[in-house]
């Protein structure tokens, strides 16, 4: 039985994940979600404005089908509520806060109380415990520290785990590889695009056998099947994607386990819905569309409803591993995230997979978009094996060229650079430059 469900007291095996569990999974989430809603009630200056605004009478939600007379919660209005709106709590029960970046508007701010803060390092320590990680492991943290979540929540939880925390914090590369050869690291979390310089800078100097690392716990942007293969292939690890937000924790509320077939989420803190982005509708399990979390456990800032704006499906089946808690598939994209060109929506996660169809590419790609006399046109600037040889570059670009209007319905202009000719970046890789708003 999985570790982690047996101590999380979910004593049922994988044979049984069907009505039953189901059943048995609900009726905690319903319990909890009743809970929340009295806390919300009693505490939240902003759930009793927006429940007041929508006429919501808590008490007439009894069950999970329920959820839905509750209304959604934007980024906006988190954005609106700065700097404290969203605090549940009085200030004495408030121990930290976080923030997002703020590059697109107001940060938000999402305060913490201790349980918030003990809750989420117990969840990052079962995402280790998910990478068979244990406190014989070295992790080297390179995310940043301060108000970004990222860090702390991949430090607490290597001290929750027992594990050694090898602080580092993003880019100085010359010292990251100085602390993964003499300290032994034998975990790296990071963005996968850090992940991939790193193994690039650990190739060309010819140090792959002299390091010791076994797994990476890559996360904080999308990343390609093809991408994961080749940091996999170049540093000699097993990657495990990571998945959380700011606005809910931070990292660790979801990971994949050693099958690699979706993510695994905390159902016991978290519940997981699935809405069309246009109409709002909720949909079934194993539909495409955006996640929706509400926060069952939270109390410094807790989110009902929760639009993530992240493209992904709730997986119905039980997972081989055997892991009772489920799963959401490897994210698409997001809702915001999508390219419009010439009256077609393109989204990474297409991208990806037109890259994926053609041998000799690359998962590095820059997409360039311009607006000349009232018409858009897209440049597709993409890494490849043998750029050099002009042939070959030809031919790959034909190959893409057909690939995009064969899967993606749009006819783009390609670049084919050598490896490692586009930008690298030590936080995450800006892939899209949109010039037609400039």
């Amino acid at each position: 039985m999985c570790k982690i469900c047996a101590k999380n007291d979910l004593k049922k095996t994988a044979s049984d994940f069907g009505d039953e569990y189901s059943r048995f999974d609900k009726e905690e989430q319903t319990v909890k979600l009743k809970q929340l809603l009295k806390r919300v009630v009693l505490g939240s200056s902003f759930y009793q404005r927006k429940f007041e605004a929508a006429g919501i009478d808590v008490d007439a939600i009894k069950t999970l089908d329920d959820i839905s007379r509750l209304p959604l919660t934007t980024k906006e209005e988190l954005r609106d509520a700065y700097p404290l709106g969203l605090q549940a709590v009085p200030d004495e029960d408030i121990i930290r806060i976080h923030s997002s970046s703020g590059t697109t508007g107001s940060p938000v701010i999402i305060p913490y109380t201790q349980r918030d803060v003990d809750i989420w390092a117990n969840m990052m320590m079962r995402c280790y415990q998910m990478a068979g990680l244990t406190k014989n492991d070295r992790i080297q943290i390179t995310p940043g520290y301060g108000l970004w979540t990222a860090g702390i929540g991949f430090q607490a939880g290597a001290e929750l785990l027992g594990a050694m925390a090898i602080p580092t914090g993003p880019g100085n590369t010359e010292k990251q590889l100085q602390m993964l050869l003499d300290l032994r690291s034998t975990a790296l979390a990071s963005t996968s695009s850090y992940a991939l310089l790193l193994a690039e800078e650990i190739n060309k100097r010819g140090l792959k056998k002299n390091i010791d690392l076994k797994i990476g716990i890559i996360g904080s942007e999308r990343w390609s099947p093809k991408m994961r293969k080749r940091i996999e292939q170049e540093l000699g690890i097993e990657t495990f994607d990571i998945f959380g937000l700011t606005e809910i924790y931070g990292p660790g509320i979801g990971i994949d386990c050693y099958i690699h077939d979706g993510l695994h989420y905390w159902s016991d803190h978290l519940l997981f819905e699935i809405i069309d982005p246009v109409t709002e509708e909720k949909l079934p399990d194993g539909t495409l569309g955006e996640l929706v979390i509400t926060t069952l456990t939270k109390e410094g800032a807790p989110l009902i409803r929760y639009r993530t704006r992240d493209l992904t499906r709730i997986i119905p089946e039980p997972c081989k591993c055997g892991c009772l808690f489920p799963r959401i598939d490897r994210l698409l994209g997001r809702t915001d995230d999508r390219i419009k060109i010439k009256g077609v929506n393109v989204y990474p996660g297409q991208i990806e997979d037109v890259i994926q169809k053609v041998e000799g590419v690359s998962s590095e790609y820059q997409i360039v978009l311009e607006r000349k006399q009232g018409r858009d046109s897209m440049l597709f600037r993409v890494e490849i094996d043998g750029a050099d040889d002009l042939g070959n570059n030809r031919n790959r670009a034909g190959l893409l060229k057909k690939a995009f209007r064969d899967f993606i319905g749009i006819s783009v202009d390609v670049e084919c650079v050598k490896m490692g000719g586009l930008p690298r970046s030590e936080k995450k890789s800006k892939r899209v430059l949109d010039n037609r708003e400039m």
